[in-house]
C-alpha cells in the first residue's frame, strides 16, 4: 500500500470511485456525476493551498482524500474540511484509516489546527442509500460530533441530516501568519 499525492493522470480512476457514491448513495447530496473536466478541476483547484492524497495497493488505485477550506475569510484560515471515498472492494480494511492518518498529518505540516467534516446521517434510520457507517468511522478517529441539520438534505426522494464532526489535529497558540502567509500554499 502507497500513499501519494494526487496527480492530474488520477482523475479518471478518483471519478470512477466517486460515481458510484453519487448514482447509489446519500453519502454525496450531488445528483450528477460531474464530468472528467470538471472533476480534473477539482483537484487542480483544490491542490493549490490543500493536500489531495491518493491511496494504491500495487498498481490500482483505491480510494482517496483531501481538504478544502472550512469557509474563505482569512480568520478560518487554520480549520479545513475533509473527505474521503474509498473504492467499495477496499472497505473494512482499515485505508480509510491510514489514508485519513496521511492527510491529517500533511495538514499539521502545513500549520492546520481543526478538521472537520460534513457526514451526511439518516433522519429515520439506515436505509438502502445511507447507513451510520461514516459517522462511526469519523468517531473511531477521534472525531466528534459538533452540530446537525436536521432533514436539509433530499436524495432518492428522502430526507436526510447533516452532522459537523470536528477534530483538534494542532495547538491553539496564537500565530503571526496564516498557514498560506507562511508560504505553504506555494505547491
Amino acid at each position: 500500500m502507497m500513499i501519494r499525492e494526487a496527480v492530474p493522470a488520477d482523475a479518471a480512476r478518483m471519478l470512477d470511485i466517486y460515481a458510484w457514491y453519487v448514482a447509489h448513495t446519500a453519502i454525496t447530496f450531488e445528483y450528477d456525476v460531474p464530468s472528467l473536466d470538471e472533476f480534473a478541476a477539482r483537484i487542480e483547484t483544490t491542490t493549490r493551498r490543500y493536500p489531495w492524497l491518493a491511496l494504491e495497493e500495487g498498481s490500482r488505485l483505491l480510494g482517496y482524500a483531501y481538504a478544502g477550506p472550512l469557509y474563505r475569510r482569512a480568520a478560518y484560515s487554520w480549520s479545513c474540511e475533509a473527505s474521503i471515498y474509498l473504492d467499495r472492494s477496499a472497505h473494512g480494511r482499515g485505508l480509510g484509516r491510514k489514508l485519513y492518518a496521511a492527510l491529517e498529518e500533511e495538514l499539521k505540516r502545513r500549520g492546520m489546527r481543526n478538521l472537520y467534516a460534513c457526514v451526511a446521517v439518516p433522519s429515520d434510520g439506515e436505509d438502502e442509500f445511507l447507513t451510520f457507517a461514516s459517522a462511526r468511522f469519523h468517531e473511531k478517529l477521534g472525531f466528534v460530533e459538533a452540530g446537525r441539520f436536521h432533514r436539509c438534505g433530499c436524495k432518492f426522494g428522502r430526507w436526510y441530516d447533516v452532522a459537523w464532526f470536528e477534530k483538534t489535529i494542532g495547538a491553539h497558540d496564537a500565530p503571526e501568519k496564516t498557514p498560506f502567509e507562511r508560504g505553504n500554499d506555494e505547491r
